[in-house]
């Protein structure tokens, strides 16, 4: 089973929340973050390089050093400051008529190394570094990680009666969604929240944030390492996390652009795939795939149905059946000659919250060649890939909306 705790939220007053709540540092450049933050957003903290003049370099020393500066100053002058108590909190996010809740509480960093804490995707060591720097000089988590875990029907009606509250905050960001939060203070339901997961919950998933997981587990770490009287209980070793039932999240489609035909004719390049799909043309209007093994393609201002024909995948196989493991098989890989997905310069990926619109400007502006829409993988997919073990392909998830950095920091302090 899971474990959690509450913890004493740093975050804003409820009339500062909108000025300093902010996207996640790496859903923005810092040319974008730079135009973004005004006075007192986060992302002074998160992408401190935007306050020099050039905008210096995200991994420098000042860099580093400005964050914990910012960080320090926003406490001081009141932007940040910290709950009395532990609490869990209720994180609502809407996005158009669907809404999900989740709870903002802390996981422990030994869940991620005994698989408690289940992953679906590889991590990049110098991301995981950087991020573990950022958790290492600031002593704290400034940003959540983004967990699934199944269904729990207590939980879900503690959940419930709370957001039927008044809410500490509600706003609306820039790309419309609404963002809705409440404390817990009530020390009988924040007990039985903690027993409810630590006898109930058999696992976290990792749905968005597997880079600042394994930082957090490393910096966790390299801390009992480093104390003698280490007991396991120590602030460090819990982190931030935002925890979802499964039911209410969705995943988008993530789709890709190439940039060329491998050399191959267009008249060859369609032959090249009718040995493995049934292929149907569907005119300039966007075509969406319709289900699973059903994907779109666009080239040359024409929209194109592809079918992967019986036999051309293992629906047994929980890598296999993947939409994403059927495209690079037998188009990337076998027709188009691209290898390896990370590394490529050859193609690129868009997630689905651009729209399949995104798709054809690309290949119409003579950037990319041609565009593969893909259905999404579902919850139970991304479950079963983690309880197995096994690791999807690169680029296969899109969760939207993102978390709000912002809202509630975790100090080990």
């Amino acid at each position: 089973m899971v474990r959690v705790k509450p913890f004493a939220a740093i975050r804003p007053p409820k009339n500062l929340v909108t000025e300093v709540a902010a996207p996640p540092y790496d859903v923005l450049n810092s040319q974008e973050a730079l135009a973004l933050a005004g006075e007192k957003s986060l992302l002074h903290i998160t992408k401190p390089e935007i306050d020099f003049q050039p905008i210096a370099g995200e991994h420098e020393q000042r860099t580093y050093d400005k964050a914990v500066e910012n960080f320090k100053a926003w406490k001081a002058k009141g932007w940040l400051v910290q709950d009395p108590k532990p609490m869990y909190y209720v994180y609502a996010q809407t996005m158009g008529e669907r809404t999900q809740y989740g709870l903002v509480l802390c996981a422990h960093t030994d869940d991620y190394a005994s698989g408690v804490i289940k992953k679906h995707e590889l991590t990049r060591k110098d991301k995981e570094d950087d991020r573990m720097v950022h958790v290492r000089i600031q002593s704290a988590n400034i940003e959540p990680v983004f967990f699934a875990y199944k269904d729990n029907a207590e939980l879900n009606g503690i959940v419930a009666r709370y957001a039927a509250g008044e809410p500490e905050y509600r706003f609306v960001d820039e790309n419309d969604f609404t963002h809705t939060f409440w404390p817990i203070s009530d020390d009988a339901v924040i007990s039985r929240i903690t027993e409810l997961f630590n006898t109930q919950v058999d696992a976290f998933y990792v749905a968005d944030g597997h880079h600042r997981t394994a930082a957090a587990a490393r910096v966790g770490a390299e801390k009992a390492a480093n104390n003698p009287a280490h007991t396991g209980d120590e602030e460090y070793n819990w982190f931030m996390a935002v925890c979802f039932p499964q039911s209410q999240l969705a995943i988008i489609d993530y789709n890709r652009v190439v940039k060329d035909l491998n050399g191959l004719s267009t008249k060859d390049f369609f032959k090249a795939l009718e040995e493995d799909f049934v292929i149907e043309c569907k005119g300039s209007e966007i075509y969406h795939p319709c289900g699973l093994h059903n994907f779109s393609m666009y080239i040359e201002g024409v929209w194109y149905s592809l079918t992967a024909k019986p036999g051309r995948f293992d629906d047994s196989d929980p890598i296999g059946v993947l939409d994403v493991t059927i495209l690079s098989n037998l188009v990337l890989d076998k027709i188009l000659g691209i290898k390896d997905l990370r590394t490529d310069k050859r193609i690129d990926f868009v997630g689905g919250i651009r729209g399949l619109g995104e798709l054809s400007r690309r290949v119409d502006s003579g950037e990319m060649k041609v565009a593969f829409a893909l259905y999404p993988v579902s919850m139970d997919q991304l479950i079963r890939i983690a309880d197995t073990g096994n690791i999807m392909p690169p680029k296969t998830t899109w969760f939207e909306p993102k978390l709000r950095s912002g809202l509630a920091i975790h100090s080990f302090d």
